[in-house]
């Protein structure tokens, strides 16, 4: 009795092993993979290591501080939030930028025509509640 419930269980559980996996194959990839050259990629720039970098203009002046990057929820376009003004993380304003906007050089972080007061005009930003 015990050699027939053994078999029976060990029948039942193989069925289910080869159902699973007969299933598994027959399911479409709904996922566009595409190839990406790892070299590039890893020669970039870590976004814990960008977050929390000073950002300068042309004149090489500090304008800012790399706060936070996002991206919109239809996963598109990238910005950057910028801590602006203030000393020592008090008094400084949130604003934010397109990512596209600023130029990685010489381990600089560039934003080009950018000033401490152009940049405190444009409007506060405040992350959403949700």
């Amino acid at each position: 009795m015990k050699k027939t419930m053994l078999l029976a269980s060990a029948a039942m559980i193989g069925i289910v092993v080869l159902a699973t996996h007969a299933n598994a194959q027959g399911v479409p990839q709904s996922v566009e993979i595409t190839k990406v050259d790892v070299k590039t990629v890893a020669a970039g720039y870590r976004a814990s290591k960008v977050i929390g970098s000073s950002v300068v203009n042309d004149a090489n002046q500090t304008i800012g501080k790399i706060d936070d990057l996002l991206i919109t929820r239809d996963g598109k376009d990238p910005y950057a939030v910028l801590s602006v003004g203030g000393f020592l993380g008090m008094g400084s304003r949130m604003v934010v930028i397109r990512y596209d906007s600023l130029k990685f050089a010489d381990n600089k972080i560039v934003l080009p025509g950018g000033t401490k007061d152009g940049l405190k005009m444009l409007p506060a930003f405040q992350y959403s509640k949700e």
